[in-house]
Formats: C-alpha cells, structure tokens, sequence
C-alpha cells in the first residue's frame, strides 16, 4: 500500500461526510502534536459544523480523505473545539512560519502535506517552502522548493513575528462570516497577527461580523492610526455601534483620525439611540431625482459593493441628493423597476403607499413594519421630512437577537471528557 499525501492548504475548505453521505461541516483545520525525533503526528481535524461552530474531530474518526472531502465514522463530539496545550493547528501557526533549510538558507512555509503510513497514523510530511526572493521588483517572489520534515529546522528570533502573509492568503476566499469565526478561533497572539495583516477592507468585514467585546479588544491592539482606517472601511451604522461602546473621549479621538465624510456619517448615527431607527439605519441609501430614468438605477443597484438589501429598491427626493437629502417623495423598488422600459422615469413610477419610519421610531416598530409588508428595507426621515437613511431587515435581526448570537450554540451537549484518541 503506497503512502497517502495530502496538502492542508488543499484540505481546508473541503466537506466532511458521514457514512451515509450526509454533509456534517467543513475542513477548517489541522490539528498536531510535536514529538522529539518524529515528524510531527496529526491528531486531528477541525471541523465547521452548522451554526459556524468548530468541533474537533479525532483522525481516528477519519476512515478516507480523497479530492473535495473527509469521510468519518459519523460519530462527532459537537463540544466547541479549545485548543490544548502542546497542540499546533497547521493552518493557523505552521503555515508563515520562518525555517531554516541544511544550507542555512531561510524559508517560509506555505503549505504542509500530512502523510498516511502503512501503519494507518496521519503524519508531517513534506513542507511547501518559499525561499527570499532575489529579484527587486515589488512584484517578484522567491523560488519555492519541497522539504522534509527532518531536512530543516525552526527558528523565531524573541520578539521576531511570525509571517502571517501566506494564512492571510488562504482567508481570501472566506465569507466575512466565516473570516470572523476562523479569526477568534485563532490564538491571542495569532489572531492580532493576522488582523494586522489583512487589509483594511477585510478586516473591517470581519469585524462587523463578530461580537462588539472582540471588536474592541481587536481594534485597540491595532493602534489609533489603522483603527481609524478600519474604522473609515466599515459601514456607517457598525462603526457607530462600535464607537457608542467606547468612553466619549476615546470615541471622538478615533473619529478625529478618520476621513472627514466617513466621520460625519458616523456622528450623524451617534445622535441617535442605538434602539432607535435612527440608530440602526445606514446613512448611505440610493438616492435619485424624479427625472432619473430606470436604467439609471438599475445601473446603481448593480455595484457590486452595494449591500443586497440596500439594492431592494432606490428612494427618490427633491435636492440635494446625499443625506440629508432634500423632502422624500418616495420608492421604487427594484421589481417594479423590471416591470418598465429603461427610459422611464422614476418620478411615473413611485410607490407612495409605502409610509417612511422617522428616525425616533423604536426598533420593534421598525421590525413590526417590514415584517407587516414584506419589505427589506424602510427610508428614515428626520422632522422635515428629509431623507436621513435606510434601515433594513438585517440591521433589526442584529438588534433584535441575542447579544452572543453569534458564538451561541445552537444545540448544547454536555459530552464526557474523552482523550485525544477517542474523540474530544
């Protein structure tokens, strides 16, 4: 029997079955034990299951993993994974780490093959390295070349950081939401790493995705000047939430540091109560004349940045045309929109049943109306009748649920303590 090789990078992401070919999660990680001569052994696996909830899954519990998927016997403990001392999570610490090759050269790890012995144990096998590059373009990388285990040797200068660039790199793809729950499940000093290195856009869609204490603790280990950036990247209302936790001193000097249009929408948010319609809504809706034509908003429901439920429909007003507008006249929704030629005025069309939510109205109301008419968003308006934003579906479901539904279990299990062999 020839030994099996399977590179985690390729691993993670990959569905995990049960015997009968029910979907039980995802491949989010590799989870291994150092020995002293060994090669380290992999222990196990870390497994998304619904509820974005990561459980461990013990490599005795894996009877084949082939192309795109993980096949267990079906048994899993669905305690939330914490990892333990002397264990290492491939993706998370290995992967960026810096070593040293026989000849001295320095290389960084971008990717760990786990190899199946004869014997049925998952071990290290070869490592994936990139050498420096020898070329000055910005655009160059170093050559890569494979290596055992035994053939280099780990070294972090005290103090030095590891490499979090290539973990960065296998995030790409991740949804906001699962970029958040991969990022807390990261080590303390890991997980700042990693957040420094991301780019402000994602970073900033993560942290809308998580609870407001790690949106904190994260964004204080970051520094006044890239927090503000973050803050500058994140949507209106998610900053003014964040913000609103923080002393009003703190809070006004982050917003001294943030660009000038960015800053005013945030304050504008901050008058509000965070109950309020005011306080929940997003001071960035779509906003056009009655003389706009249909395939002009059909033009701005199209970018691709656009929050989908912000794409639901355009509100028309009288000048000027950015929040604060002038008075609301009403709204077009996207499907009525598709029901008229592209040359159409949006001022021949407007819905002026629909009756906006002023921007003191309570959240419950705000939740009582769209669930009323079916709708996913509502236009807010101040006294005068100007448009002042938008508030919509998810923007009440955020408030609306519990503060930990995020990290929430969705199902508790009160599991025995089991050992690493066995199951977790």
């Amino acid at each position: 029997m020839s030994t099996q090789r399977v590179f985690v990078a390729r691993l993670s992401g990959c569905s995990v079955f049960d015997p009968a070919g029910d979907r039980l999660g995802k491949v989010r990680d590799v989870v291994v034990i150092y020995r002293k001569a060994d090669p380290p052994r992999v222990i196990g696996l870390v497994v998304e299951i619904p509820g974005r909830r990561n459980v461990f899954v013990s490599i005795g519990r894996v009877t084949s993993i082939a192309t795109g998927q993980v096949i267990t016997t079906g048994l899993i403990n669905v305690r939330r994974f914490q990892q333990r001392g002397g264990e290492v999570r491939v993706m998370a610490e290995l992967v960026g780490r810096k070593v040293f090759l026989a000849d001295r050269t320095q290389a960084v790890i971008e990717d760990v093959a786990i190899e199946r012995s004869r014997t049925g144990e998952w071990d290290v096998g070869q490592l994936f390295l990139r050498k420096p590059k020898t070329s000055a373009s910005p655009f160059a990388k170093g050559p890569t070349t494979f290596a055992s285990w035994s053939d280099v040797r780990e070294s972090q200068d005290p103090g030095e950081a590891q490499s979090a660039e290539q973990l960065v790199a296998t995030y790409s793809e991740l949804k906001p939401a699962d970029l958040a729950n991969t990022l807390l499940d990261l080590p303390e000093d890991r997980l700042i790493e990693v957040a420094e290195e991301l780019p402000d856009d994602r970073l900033a869609d993560a942290l809308e995705e998580m609870p407001e204490d790690d949106q904190m603790h994260i964004l204080e280990q970051l520094g006044d000047e890239r927090a503000a950036d973050i803050l500058d990247a994140m949507e209106p209302d998610d900053a003014a939430d964040l913000l609103g936790q923080l002393p009003e001193a703190r809070s006004e000097q982050l917003l001294e540091l943030m660009e000038p249009e960015e800053a005013e929408d945030v304050r504008a948010l901050l008058k509000y109560g965070p109950d309020t319609a005011g306080g929940l809504m997003t001071p960035e809706p779509i906003v056009l004349s009655a003389d706009a034509t249909v395939a002009e908003a059909l033009a701005l429901i199209r970018r691709h940045e656009l929050h989908p439920a912000l794409a639901a429909a355009v509100f028309v007003t009288l000048p000027p045309y950015e929040t604060p507008t002038g008075r609301l006249l009403g709204t077009v929704h996207f499907q009525r929109m598709l029901r008229y030629p592209p040359h159409e005025r949006l001022g021949a069309i407007i819905d002026d049943t629909l009756d906006p939510v002023p921007a003191t109205s309570s959240a419950a109301e705000v939740a009582r109306l769209l669930a009323s008419y079916n709708l996913v968003s509502l236009p807010v308006i101040d006294q005068a009748h100007r448009l002042v934003g938008a508030v919509s579906v998810d923007d009440v479901l955020d408030y609306l649920l519990p503060d930990d539904w995020r990290t929430h279990d969705a199902e508790e299990v009160d599991a025995a303590p089991t050992t690493r062999t066995g199951g977790r």
